[in-house]
């Protein structure tokens, strides 16, 4: 038991790593001081679950899917798309085998049952996360745009494509033609 608590502690420490980790695509794309992969799982998480609700899907599901979404990260880097072609890193699931071995079965069950899900694509769940992911790489593309980076336009239109489920298309279309303070002037002119 104690071995385990030491490397279930030590998994804690190594998510911690997505605090510091740099999204790379963003770099590429000239964005000097981008978002962490921790910070991209979090507002994908939120989106998951309100994909999932407009979806008819478990949103807890989904949204706990998308926190351990790019957990391998923390292994692998944040890869950019460029990188893939050249680079071939191990499957997600392969890499979550090695994070969560030796640790209590219960919680090593649940992030490789997670992480199976999300990767296998079979579920609304999974489905939903998945867009998620593709939604939150889209509004943070035009958050960038807004900020006058002018480079991002190839992330939001492979992110637009990727969309699947009918409320992430929905979501996308009103993030296109919003822009990311709008949400305060309408708190404002409710007072």
């Amino acid at each position: 038991m104690a071995d385990e608590l030491s490397r279930l502690t030590g998994l804690l420490y190594e998510i911690g790593l997505l605090k510091r980790y740099k999204r790379t695509g963003w770099l590429v794309a000239g964005v000097k001081d981008p978002e962490s992969v921790a910070e991209h799982s979090f507002r994908t998480a939120i989106i998951a679950s309100v994909i999932a609700a407009m979806e008819g899907a478990n949103p807890e599901r989904t949204a706990f899917m998308s926190l351990f979404h790019d957990t391998q990260e923390t292994r692998t880097t944040d890869i950019p798309y460029v990188g893939k072609r050249y680079l071939k890193a191990a499957p997600n699931q392969e890499v979550t085998a090695h994070q969560v071995a030796g640790l209590p079965s219960s919680v090593a069950t649940i992030i490789t049952d997670a992480v199976g899900e999300y990767e296998e694509r079979t579920s609304l769940e999974s489905r939903c996360a998945r867009d998620a992911d593709k939604l939150e790489c889209l509004i943070q593309a035009l958050e960038y745009r807004e900020q006058g980076h002018s480079n991002v336009q190839p992330w939001i239109d492979s992110s637009l494509a990727a969309l699947h489920t009918p409320s992430a298309k929905r979501l996308a279309e009103e993030a296109l033609k919003t822009r990311s303070l709008d949400w305060m002037t309408q708190v404002l002119s409710d007072d």
